[in-house]
């Protein structure tokens, strides 16, 4: 007894098509708009990073009234960016920052201020806490084993 089997592919007529030049420019633009596209959003996040970390620290040294708190002035928007970035480099970025506000303005070192221990109210604490996560950037060690 032989079945009869159906055979399910319809053949479609294929449409005329485009030169194979513009195909594979098309190709080509497809995976570029895909990697431009991705390019963006990598843009975008170091963007938001960059800009989010000193109005953290902006809310908690000025908003917050943290560095008044402790005995220390407000800050301007450059201290703020520079104090930013003390907070989340390593060593050497910290050996640099140290250099180039000792080249740029080396009396700043001799100036004196008397800084004591805030008050223990919920908003120093939070403003301690949102300066702790700028610190605590997670840092990257090998693993071992």
């Amino acid at each position: 007894m032989r079945r009869a089997s159906l055979d399910l592919a319809v053949r479609v007529p294929r449409l005329p098509t485009v030169s194979e030049w513009f195909n594979s420019v098309m190709r080509f633009l497809g995976i570029g708009a895909l990697v431009a596209g991705g390019l963006v959003i990598a843009l975008a996040a170091l963007a938001a990073v960059l800009l989010l970390g000193p109005v953290v620290f902006w809310l908690a040294w000025n908003v917050l009234e943290f560095g008044p708190a402790i005995g220390l002035p407000e800050l301007g928007f450059w201290s703020i960016v520079l104090a930013t970035l003390f907070l989340v480099v390593g060593w050497f970025g910290k050996m640099l920052i140290t250099a180039i506000v000792f080249l740029v303005d080396p009396s700043w070192f001799s100036g004196s201020a008397l800084v004591h221990w805030p008050e223990t109210t919920f908003r120093n604490f939070i403003a301690v806490a949102l300066l702790a996560l700028l610190a605590s950037r997670p840092h990257v060690r090998p693993q071992h084993g």
